[in-house]
């Protein structure tokens, strides 16, 4: 069998897309199995630009099946609005599928994202996207959510509805000081939603499995990164499902003895988009050079990300929880011409204590000094270089000092936005 996972080690954006994107070509499927439209991959073929927000990123490439696994949570209006993107651009989406146990994110959650946002002032508010995803989890856990089987059985559609509307609008009303949802409206749109989508909700944890014992390549996409994982990122400033390897297990209905190549993204330094700790920030001149000359505004929100020096901490923590077996850095060509290149390798407590471990308490990380190992930079364009020993040896010597101090093998490195801006230094398949 040959199975692959695609997972972030950051605080998500680190170019998962294009590394999904690369290995599509030889998978027979693409399954995305956690998160929503939330996440933003971003894909460039030539002068086209894709942002992915819901569908797998290795839809344009991918000659088998893409799957929205049942670890989804599913907006059928953004998963309309990619479809037809890309179909106006000349790609077919025919081959995209959706869990029907993936469950389906409601304009109640969206609402209630927005509301909550509002309701808890500039100060206390978690950075969400608004766009419906933690609320929908919520319902999923407290099992009153629709899912996609349910679009298809007009009875049960409407009876969880009708019991989800009791309790939100009573929030609506009586919490918030906002208007309440009218059933008809909610009922007729998704049953409609559930007549286009009855062709493409499947039974996909039985799909996949077989797939995997028949032998055939299947990729397993992620979204956001560990560092925003409910349980092991800077909780409470985490999204709402587990972007990690073992995610796969639950989010596709695989398991953990099925899953081989566990591949993690990481930029060749950090960026965060949204409130929460960030001990290498680079709130200076330095700082905005890497936001402008890696493009850092998110792919979802267009909001500028925060920026900062590699977090080896953060990294060798991230690394464990997924247990990576492959390591790709990605933008490493964003880190030319700066003289000096900083690495975190540990942090200074406020009694002045050093750590190297990372520390499950979001309120101390904040209060943590980063402490740094110095490298020198370099100053060529290394966006055409095609191989590792192209490199400046001062860039060479920044990804063999990672390595060390992960004890992992970078497998590739990004130099550029492109599918052919990659230096592969291990065949996987």
């Amino acid at each position: 069998m040959s199975t692959h996972v695609v997972v972030g080690l950051q605080w998500g954006d680190e170019g998962k897309g294009k590394i999904t994107d690369v290995l599509a070509e030889k998978s027979d499927y693409v399954v995305r199995y956690q998160g929503g439209n939330n996440a933003g991959h971003t894909v460039y073929v030539g002068d086209d630009k894709f942002v992915l927000h819901l569908l797998p990123s290795g839809v344009l490439q991918c000659k088998g099946k893409c799957i929205i696994a049942n670890g989804v949570v599913v907006n059928p209006e953004a998963f309309f609005a990619e479809t037809e993107q890309l179909e106006a651009k000349g790609y077919s989406t025919d081959h995209v599928f959706i869990s029907r146990r993936a469950h389906i994110i409601m304009p109640y959650h969206i609402l209630l994202d927005e509301y909550r946002e509002e309701f808890a002032g500039k100060d206390s508010q978690i950075g969400t996207t608004k766009r419906g995803i933690g609320p929908c989890y919520e319902d999923k856990v407290a099992r009153v959510g629709i899912r996609a089987i349910d679009l298809l059985n007009p009875e049960v559609l409407a009876e969880k509805i009708k019991e989800n509307l009791v309790v939100k609008n009573a929030l609506f009303e009586k919490l918030f000081n906002k208007e309440p949802l009218k059933f008809e409206d909610i009922y007729e749109k998704y049953l409609a939603y559930g007549e286009r989508l009855k062709e493409r909700i499947m039974d996909s944890e039985l799909e996949i499995n077989h797939a995997i014992d028949e032998g055939k390549n299947v990729l397993f996409e992620g979204a956001q990164a560990l560092m925003l994982d409910i349980d092991f990122g800077t909780y409470p400033f985490v999204t709402s499902s587990s972007p990690t390897t073992g995610g796969v297990c639950v989010g596709a209905g695989v398991p953990p003895t099925k899953l081989k190549n566990l591949i993690g993204v990481s930029k060749a330094y950090c960026t965060r988009v949204g409130n929460g700790p960030f001990p290498t920030e680079l709130d200076n001149e330095l700082g905005e050079q890497i936001r402008q000359v890696g493009h850092e505004f998110g792919a979802s929100t267009g909001r500028p990300r925060r920026t900062g020096w590699l977090d080896l901490v953060a990294l060798k923590h991230a690394c464990m929880i997924n247990g990576i077996t492959h390591l790709v850095i990605t933008k490493l060509d964003v880190m030319s011409n700066i003289d000096t290149v900083k690495v975190c390798t540990g942090y200074k407590t406020e009694d002045g204590k050093i750590i190297d471990y990372f520390t499950s308490s979001t309120t101390k990380l904040a209060d943590y000094e980063a402490q740094y190992d110095e490298l020198p930079g370099w100053k060529e364009d290394i966006t055409n270089v095609k191989s590792f020993d192209e490199l400046p040896q001062t860039a060479q010597d920044y990804i063999h000092y990672i390595e060390k101090y992960l004890g992992i093998e970078v497998y590739l490195v990004s130099v550029g936005p492109e599918r052919s801006q990659n230096i592969i230094r291990t065949t996987l398949f």
